[in-house]
């Protein structure tokens, strides 16, 4: 059966690819499920899935006229090795919405080669600038 792209979430879908952020990824770990969705609510979201269960998914915040980060790309380890992750990004490039941006963004500890074959490559590290609080998701959501 082949993977079909999704723009729309049901709740069981959205909570599965914030499980993965939350549990799985080193860079959203422990984030909230409040956090999570919200964030989603305020981005294109994309997925790709099969006899409805989500077996991709990534976010893209953007203005959709000069500017997108992509975020939040997961392939559930289940799915790996079909080329889900390439399908997803070919996907998001061809979305109406997201077309003649100037600028793309995103962060990667260990997917470059991947994002290189979609044009990204090394930021500008004398222009570039970023303020980040790492510790955040454990202060929104302490362990009980």
């Amino acid at each position: 059966m082949t993977a079909t792209l999704t723009t729309t979430f049901d709740e069981a879908q959205l909570r599965t690819a914030w499980r993965w952020i939350a549990e799985e990824s080193y860079w959203g770990a422990r984030i909230p499920w409040d956090t999570f969705s919200r964030a989603c609510a305020g981005s294109l979201c994309f997925g790709l899935v099969e006899d409805g269960e989500l077996l991709a998914f990534a976010r893209v915040v953007t203005d959709q006229a000069t500017f997108a980060w992509l975020c939040d790309v997961f392939v559930d380890d289940r799915a790996r090795g079909r080329g889900l992750g390439k399908r997803l990004m070919q996907d998001i490039h061809a979305d109406p919405r997201l077309q003649g941006l100037r600028r793309w963004g995103l962060a990667t500890a260990d997917a470059h080669g991947l994002y290189a074959q979609y044009g990204f490559e090394a930021a500008d590290p004398l222009r570039h600038m970023e303020r980040v609080d790492r510790d955040i998701y454990p202060v929104l959501s302490p362990t009980t």
